[in-house]
């Protein structure tokens, strides 16, 4: 069974969602990834989402851009991602975070290759839609990658059908849309667009944009396989690590949002 199919099997038979949580590797400096990860895992988190900088993030709203510009600005590339990632050992799941044109760079081969030897289990390409994925989904497949794909809350049935087609992992259903950010909430629809999946497919189901409270992930999990929460801990991070000094603050904002996720 892959990584991340095991980690639903095993959380469904606990009662419990996923709690995944988003990154962006180098903000803070790449040399606290590891760290940095291995705190979130020990605070609960579920699956681990590590973004890889990109000049031009047109899925993320201002915190997640501005944490990709510093990192960028500190010299971070996607080799210098992938060989930090290779360096930690984790007992849950990385899906690795980005965008085409850095898996273009490398070679579709190349990059699959590269990141399941660094230990990534999958990838979200955001800005890379179903319908032209055919050569990066053999690409990653091969690999041994799972590939997430999203869904918009404005995705027709036809639309829907396809993404949940070339999903593997899980499906990310967009709560709303825009870009990502903190602070919109959840919509009160959203149970409605998980059943809307969920009728085409028997792959997981995670919600994300704008969840940053234990509420929401209550709420979202009530429906959903899982509960994503990304420009909350990226604006935590950038406030209270401090080169790991402000670990245990960390660590227990997450552990809070990993016991919303509890069913029963």
């Amino acid at each position: 069974m892959h990584p991340i199919s095991r980690r639903f099997a095993t959380l469904r038979e606990r009662g419990e969602g996923a709690l995944v949580v988003f990154v962006t590797a180098g903000d803070p400096g790449l040399g606290e990834l590891c760290s940095i990860l291995e705190c979130l895992q020990e605070a609960g988190a579920d699956l681990l989402e590590v973004g890889v900088p990109f000049s031009d993030p047109i899925a993320d709203g201002p915190t997640i851009q501005a944490s990709s510009q510093r990192a960028l600005d500190r010299g971070v590339t996607p080799q210098a991602v992938l060989e930090t990632l290779s360096r930690v050992r984790l007992a849950v799941p990385v899906v690795l975070m980005g965008y085409y044109n850095t898996v273009l760079r490398r070679g579709l081969d190349v990059f699959a290759g590269s990141a399941a030897n660094a230990g990534v289990s999958g990838t979200i390409i955001s800005d890379l839609t179903p319908e032209e994925s055919g050569e990066w989904v053999a690409a990653s497949e091969a690999a041994g990658l799972a590939n997430v794909f999203l869904a918009a809350p404005t995705s027709t049935d036809a639309r829907l059908d396809t993404v949940c087609a070339h999903s593997t992992g899980f499906v990310y259903a967009v709560s709303r849309t825009g870009v990502t950010g903190v602070g919109n909430g959840v919509p009160q629809e959203v149970g409605e667009m998980v059943a809307r999946i969920r009728a085409r497919t028997e792959t997981p189901v995670c919600v994300g944009f704008g969840i940053s409270e234990p509420e929401q992930v209550r709420r979202v999990c009530a429906s959903a396989d899982g509960a994503v929460v990304g420009s909350w801990l990226v604006e935590l991070l950038a406030a209270r690590w401090e080169g790991g000094r402000g670990a245990g603050a960390v660590s227990e904002a997450v552990a809070a949002l990993k016991a919303a996720t509890r069913r029963f």
